[in-house]
């Protein structure tokens, strides 16, 4: 992935190219309007601070069950997908109130604005009191396409400010993203994962260690 590749893409997209979701790919080829539709419907209900329901989600777009999972696939799928669509926008905020730094002082900015964005966005932390097993799986394990994107962003920030082989080649870029990424949900989620408060800044203090050359 070159230089260009990231300052076209913008770095929160750049999780949709190169690490897309079935239902990513359904709502950007155009060819289903009815995914598309319940999409928009189930975002706008998340971001009112509303749990996304599958049945009431169905009828207000006046159609079955059935139809709806097969639109978007389960809720997991759903939910993801609406996750990563307000990841995209706060990761190029962050991308932007960055620019004039560059290398491991780069990476650490974005990521810990990045995870200031999440701790104090009101709708996204009424998802993880309201389901807070469900946030973690879906936002920190395997199981969802987030972390997978997530990593996918870092990995490219991480290849633009310290090259493909940072450190030296000490450790890999992708290895790095990840390390980094577990470092960020550490401190995003931590009163979920350890009942401490979530904090940016210790988040950054633990970036900028693990940065330091």
């Amino acid at each position: 992935m070159s230089n260009l590749d990231v300052i076209e893409d913008g770095l929160g997209r750049i999780g949709t190219r190169v690490a897309p979701s079935w239902l990513s790919q359904r709502l950007k080829d155009g060819e289903h309007a009815e995914a598309l539709r319940a999409f928009v419907a189930a975002r706008e209900t998340f971001i009112e601070g509303a749990r996304i329901d599958m049945g009431r989600l169905a009828t207000k777009l006046g159609v079955d069950r059935t139809s709806l999972f097969r639109w978007v696939g389960n809720r997991d799928a759903l939910l993801s997908e609406v996750l990563w669509s307000l990841a995209v926008p706060t990761l190029e905020q962050a991308e932007a109130a960055t620019r004039g730094t560059e290398g491991a002082a780069r990476v650490a900015g974005v990521l810990t604005h990045f995870a200031r964005d999440l701790i104090t966005a009101d709708y996204f932390r009424g998802f993880l009191r309201r389901e807070p097993a469900r946030a973690l799986r879906l936002l920190t394990t395997k199981e969802s396409d987030i972390q997978r994107r997530y990593v996918a962003v870092v990995e490219a920030l991480v290849r633009q400010e310290l090259g493909d082989q940072p450190f030296g080649g000490a450790v890999g870029a992708r290895d790095l993203a990840y390390l980094l990424v577990r470092v960020s949900e550490s401190f995003t989620y931590a009163d979920l994962i350890t009942g401490d408060v979530p904090s940016a800044e210790r988040a950054r203090a633990a970036f900028e260690l693990v940065l330091r050359p």
